[in-house]
């Protein structure tokens, strides 16, 4: 297993590791349930450093990416960030990603999922036909997502740069706890808001900033987050986990990704895409809330009253916000329309569900 800059942090704060994406990671520390409500009503700090970064640059940077992802990264201008996702040629999905707009059409930032790296690097080099310049940067970035109603209060104490206006999907670039040359954005997987903060693991910047952070966030109540509560966090807000809810073999259309899919270009799998938002697809990634006792896993199988097979259960969890269990995953288009009710087989039992809109509330 890999170590990330902060994982003697994490042992030595007794948290609960395993393996993730081949990381040493942390899954909690307090509690999922405590850590959850830390980052919905205060302010958390996760590491997520295992996540892969690229660097695309040159002339030839954003002809390439707007070949391989599904959003119009030419609408991007200095400071602006979007979601995005890189579809394979059978219209399935290669990775979900965010693309950072450094140097308007010069200078660009990929961030990928960490189980990704190798096979996102090796499918965008694949296309790389007019030679962008591209470096994979993730063994030497850091990346720390501090997140909740509190988060920005605690990084505006470190910096000189305006944190607190910072509009979402946007980002700064300077000086942040003494460390030159970080990237803040206002971004996250948590729905609580707060940012994302990247830096250069070089001469201690790591210790300095964690250290940095939860000094200034001590009279907030600032806790470490681990990845039991980010899958949490991100459920209810209905947010897509890669090799969960989409994957190679699911469609951003059908993944409820049409907003990031832009028919103002050419890219990979165009065809397949617009086929599909014109003539409808045969299956839909809802989410639901169970009404019968249990909690929904995925890969379970989703059924109709009759027991008829019309889908699959992609994640599930029991929510800490919201004190019910809920889930999201792919049924057939017929059973996804909002209050549809369906069923979960459990082991050998079939739990009433209904299907309800994202966010979960």
């Amino acid at each position: 297993m890999k170590p990330t800059p902060f994982t003697d942090k994490h042992i030595a704060l007794g948290a609960k590791m395993a393996e993730f994406a081949g990381f040493n990671m942390p899954i909690s520390y307090t509690g999922i349930n405590d850590e959850h409500m830390t980052v919905r009503k205060a302010v958390g700090v996760f590491d997520v450093s295992h996540m892969g970064e690229f660097i695309v640059k040159g002339p030839h940077a954003l002809d390439l990416i707007q070949r391989v992802t599904t959003n119009n990264a030419a609408a991007l201008s200095n400071g602006k960030a979007q979601y995005s996702c890189m579809p394979n040629n059978e219209g399935g999905t290669v990775d979900d990603l965010l693309v950072y707009c450094i140097e308007e059409n010069n200078v660009y930032m990929l961030v990928v999922n960490a189980g990704n790296i190798d096979k996102d690097w090796n499918w965008i080099q694949s296309h790389n036909t007019n030679g962008a310049e591209m470096h994979n940067i993730s063994a030497k970035t850091g990346l720390l997502a501090v997140q909740g109603p509190q988060a920005t209060k605690v990084i505006q104490a470190l910096t000189d740069m305006d944190v607190l206006n910072l509009k979402y999907y946007t980002f700064v670039k300077g000086k942040f706890a003494g460390v030159d040359n970080v990237l803040i954005s206002a971004t996250g997987y948590t729905g609580a808001g707060g940012v994302e903060i990247y830096f250069e693991d070089i001469n201690s910047h790591a210790e300095i900033i964690w250290d940095a952070i939860f000094k200034s966030g001590a009279d907030y109540g600032i806790k470490p987050i681990g990845l039991g509560a980010r899958d949490t966090l991100r459920l209810e807000m209905g947010f897509c986990l890669y090799g969960n809810d989409i994957d190679d073999t699911t469609s951003p259309i059908e993944a409820g990704l049409g907003w990031i899919t832009k028919f103002t270009k050419e890219f990979t799998s165009r065809s397949v895409f617009e086929n599909q938002k014109n003539n409808g697809v045969t299956k839909r990634l809802v989410g639901f809330e169970m009404l019968d006792k249990g909690i929904a896993r995925h890969d379970y199988e989703i059924t109709d009253e009759q027991g008829n097979i019309i889908g699959r259960v992609t994640s599930g969890t029991q929510s800490p916000s919201l004190g019910k269990a809920i889930g999201m995953g792919y049924v057939n288009v017929l059973h996804a329309s909002l209050q549809t009710e369906i069923f979960i087989k459990v082991r050998n039992n079939s739990l009433k569900a209904k299907v309800v809109k994202i966010p979960f509330e």
